[in-house]
């Protein structure tokens, strides 16, 4: 869903033609028990195990995800931003409103439950899950065409006070969930959408990552431990183009374009981008390539060529 939300706002209506598609069955198929991923037929990822060969440098021989048996609330809020910007554009038929209804159902009965989370780590009732449901549905009722966008956005302020209630730290920004109080790569859903840009929570939110868990336009996703942050994992390109839009949507151009550039300087030689760069050694870590990477990359530049909205 990534992927497509670049297609859109790129304008490669082909590729997100095809992700509302796929999402669409998906939606219709699972409902409320949507996957956090699947093949690219529409079946179950297949479970994650080794093949017994060494890694390089020091990564990995395993396959599969253990995603399938997973959770994840976040999947119907990015449902609903994908399915609203192909309904803006006039690319989403009947299939595709129903599916957006579908997903929009789903929040309303499972948002109390825990889920894995974005980055797929143990159940809990993570902020960032329920703030990209708060998106979503609020992207879906300025377009909804049932009658039901008072409901909608009924739904969404409900889901940002509860979230309020339990997952803001006492200085004024978003915390990883109840029990978490620490800063997360996660906690800047205003990108899209589920707060105001100039909301104080938004803008206390991307101080306190920016000051914890960035070094030299590089961003990481959490602090594990005590470990200094590059000794825990490399750098999350992904977050970097996130901290582009952030800034961008602050109306920080020149902030926004240092992002972008320290970060699309990060490819290797075929220039492709891993998932993680080693800032010390210079080096890509993780999967390679990651699709989730270029789509940021992609929609960074499109965004950033425009003025914030």
């Amino acid at each position: 869903m990534t992927s497509a939300t670049a297609a859109a706002a790129c304008g490669e209506h082909a590729l997100l033609d095809d992700a509302v598609r796929f999402v669409t069955a998906r939606l219709h198929e699972d409902g409320p028990r949507l996957a956090p991923a699947y093949t690219m037929t529409g079946g179950p990822v297949p479970d994650q195990r080794t093949l017994g060969l060494p890694g390089y440098p020091g990564g990995y021989d395993r396959i599969g995800n253990r995603v399938r048996r997973q959770f994840q609330l976040d999947a119907f809020g990015e449902a609903l931003l994908l399915l609203s910007a192909a309904h803006r554009l006039g690319r989403l038929d009947t299939d595709g409103r129903l599916a957006a209804r579908l997903a929009a159902d789903a929040i309303a009965h499972r948002r109390n439950e825990p889920d894995a989370g974005i980055w797929e780590l143990g159940n809990r009732r993570w902020t960032h899950s329920r703030l990209i449901c708060a998106a979503g549905l609020r992207s879906w009722a300025g377009l909804a065409p049932d009658g039901r966008a008072a409901s909608l956005a009924a739904l969404a302020d409900r889901i940002v006070a509860d979230a309020s209630v339990t997952c803001l730290h006492p200085a004024g920004r978003w915390q990883r969930s109840p029990g978490d109080p620490r800063v997360d790569a996660a906690l800047l859903p205003p990108l899209r959408g589920a707060l105001p840009a100039g909301d104080p929570r938004t803008r206390a939110t991307l101080r306190a990552y920016a000051r914890e868990l960035t070094a030299g336009h590089y961003a990481y996703r959490f602090r594990h431990d005590e470990r200094p942050l590059e000794k825990a994992e490399g750098a999350f390109l992904l977050c970097g183009y996130v901290m582009a839009l952030a800034e961008h949507q602050q109306g920080h151009r020149e902030e926004a374009l240092r992002w972008f550039e320290r970060n699309r300087a990060a490819c290797g030689a075929a220039g492709l981008f891993a998932e993680e760069y080693d800032i010390r050694q210079r080096q890509l870590r993780g999967n390679l390539p990651q699709a989730f990477v270029h789509a940021l990359f992609l929609e960074s530049a499109a965004r950033l060529a425009t003025p914030p909205s």
